[in-house]
């Protein structure tokens, strides 16, 4: 295979997923819904008992209401690599996917490109999600609109390789919508999204040491430094390295040799 052929796939793919993803408009909306409640809801009740500054590690001090914005952004990041996961359950079921996996192209290359094209729908979300939120005057620093997007995109793939690892071990679409409440709830609340991790400390040293051990706190962290023109190299070190597992257990899964298609063979 040469590189112009991977690069025809790699883009194929992409247009396919931005299509659907503009063709399901209620899509869009709900995951610009969700946050916003939360936003409107959490900054006014929350205001009040974490005081109106966040103390370091940050540089600044930054109000509540412009600390659960990066939170808010992983909960979009959340749902959209759940959201693609179940459309890569729905097109197993449809035989689509048996169709993709297929195809010349490398089987490891082919979900890259999937887990890819679903970071780009859920980077044009979380940019949407930004806009709106500054036209309500909740705003970042203007140069810390750029310098996230590294961030967006580890984050993005990260998460999107999650939730295919999560579709390479559920066979029903009905099972993985389920399981999608199961793993999306704990995932946000045991993290660092709504509440800074020292008044987690203060609270439970269990929940603490959960959050402390969720790799979706660390893409929240992530993801927050670089609004605030940070580089939290700690974070960056996790968010990669989960995502090298979670890529390779989620081939290992579509392998046929020993993952999913092999199990619905036999």
């Amino acid at each position: 295979m040469t590189v112009p052929q991977y690069l025809r796939a790699f883009i194929g793919i992409q247009k396919r997923e931005l299509l659907r993803f503009v063709q399901q408009r209620e899509r869009f909306f709900a995951a610009l819904v969700r946050p916003l409640v939360w936003l409107v809801v959490f900054a006014t009740g929350f205001r009040a008992a974490l005081g109106v500054s966040i103390i370091p590690p940050y540089t600044t001090y930054i109000t509540y209401d412009t600390y659960i914005v990066p939170g808010l952004i992983g909960m979009v990041q959340l749902f959209n690599g759940m959201q693609s996961s179940l459309s890569m359950v729905y097109d197993r079921e449809m035989g689509s996917m048996r169709v993709l996996l297929t195809s010349p192209m490398p089987r490891w290359f082919l979900l890259l490109c999937k887990v890819a094209a679903g970071t780009t729908v859920s980077i044009l979300q979380a940019y949407a999600f930004l806009a709106i939120a500054a036209a309500f005057g909740i705003r970042m620093p203007a140069l810390g609109y750029l310098t996230v997007l590294p961030a967006l995109i580890l984050s993005g793939l990260m998460l999107g390789a999650f939730g295919l690892m999560l579709s390479s071990w559920i066979r029903q679409l009905e099972n993985f919508a389920g399981v999608m409440n199961f793993v999306i709830f704990p995932t946000f609340f045991l993290s660092s999204a709504l509440y800074p991790l020292w008044k987690m400390l203060e609270s439970s040293r269990v929940i603490h040491a959960i959050c402390v051990a969720n790799p979706f706190t660390y893409a929240v962290e992530l993801i927050r430094f670089s609004l605030y023109l940070q580089l939290n190299l700690t974070a960056a070190a996790i968010v990669v390295a989960a995502l090298a597992v979670f890529s390779l257990l989620a081939v290992l899964g579509y392998d046929p040799r020993h993952g999913l298609v092999r199990r619905q063979t036999v």
